[in-house]
């Protein structure tokens, strides 16, 4: 009997029909995808940050103003810090390698194959902008920062970090750091505040008022950004200058990063040459 029950037993466990093993893997995401997602983190980090800023500051984040002299018409503006001795214009950058830069150029390099417009000049006409929306007397307060994450390293003018610079280039996880070091040298040579509590408040009513949050407004700027900047484009096919032999972009990067080649590239029999 107890023979006979386990048959049946099993007759029906093998009778039930076997789900297919369907798989699971997750969409590969795109390189814009994982690019917004990293922007994002970014700007949570520095959220973060210009949230434990003294109770006497004020801040204001990812502004859309009008510009009539940018191609797309607007300025948008990463973030603002309004302190009792000057106004902190801050554009972030979500790059990987080497920044390449100096005061006297237009374009700057990361990894020395990708432009970028050089951001201070980026970040001067953001403060044009915001100029234009407050009086006059306060126009001398502001300082421009840029900030990028420590997945890069800076090969650029050594006063973008010195504190006494209107110009300061940090990474995401000091911005708090440099924005605290700043105005305690402004403190010391200025016995009084620039800017009382009513001029901040002043000057953050009217960066909110003039704020565009139109979700159509902010598309069309982005669209207009990506047809006009030459940022993260690359550049035409390079060549070894001895054998004419083409050169990947990974070779360019290396030869343009080292001294040793002087600014030249070189295929990678004739990097040996030159190395010896």
């Amino acid at each position: 009997m107890l023979l006979f029950l386990n048959f049946l037993k099993k007759r029906k466990n093998e009778d039930k029909p076997k789900q297919a093993d369907v798989p699971t893997s997750k969409p590969k995401k795109t390189n814009e995808q994982v690019a917004t997602r990293k922007g994002e983190i970014g700007e949570y980090k520095i959220d973060i940050q210009l949230d434990q800023l003294p109770k006497d500051c004020r801040y204001l984040s990812d502004l859309l103003v009008k510009n009539s002299k940018a191609k797309s018409g607007y300025s948008q503006i990463d973030h603002v810090v309004l302190t009792p001795y000057g106004i902190f214009a801050i554009e972030t950058k979500n790059y990987q390698g080497t920044i390449y830069g100096g005061k006297d150029r237009k374009t700057w390099l990361v990894n020395g194959k990708f432009k970028m417009m050089n951001p201070f000049v980026q970040n001067y006409g953001h403060i044009k902008a915001l100029a234009s929306l407050i009086d006059e007397k306060y126009h001398n307060l502001f300082i421009s920062m840029v900030s990028f994450t420590k997945r890069c390293t800076f090969k650029v003018d050594l006063d973008y970090r010195k504190i006494a610079s209107n110009e300061l280039i940090v990474y995401d996880i000091e911005l708090s750091e440099f924005i605290h070091r700043k105005v305690s040298v402004l403190k010391i040579h200025h016995k009084e505040p620039l800017l009382t509590e009513s001029d901040i408040l002043t000057i953050f009513n009217a960066f909110s008022k003039a704020n565009i949050t139109e979700p159509k407004v902010r598309e069309e700027h982005k669209r207009a950004i990506k047809t006009n900047t030459p940022e993260e484009k690359t550049s035409t096919q390079s060549t070894c200058i001895v054998c004419n032999k083409p050169v990947s972009d990974k070779v360019k990067g290396y030869c343009l990063s080292n001294n040793t080649f002087k600014g030249k590239i070189f295929c990678y029999e004739h990097q040996k040459t030159v190395q010896k």
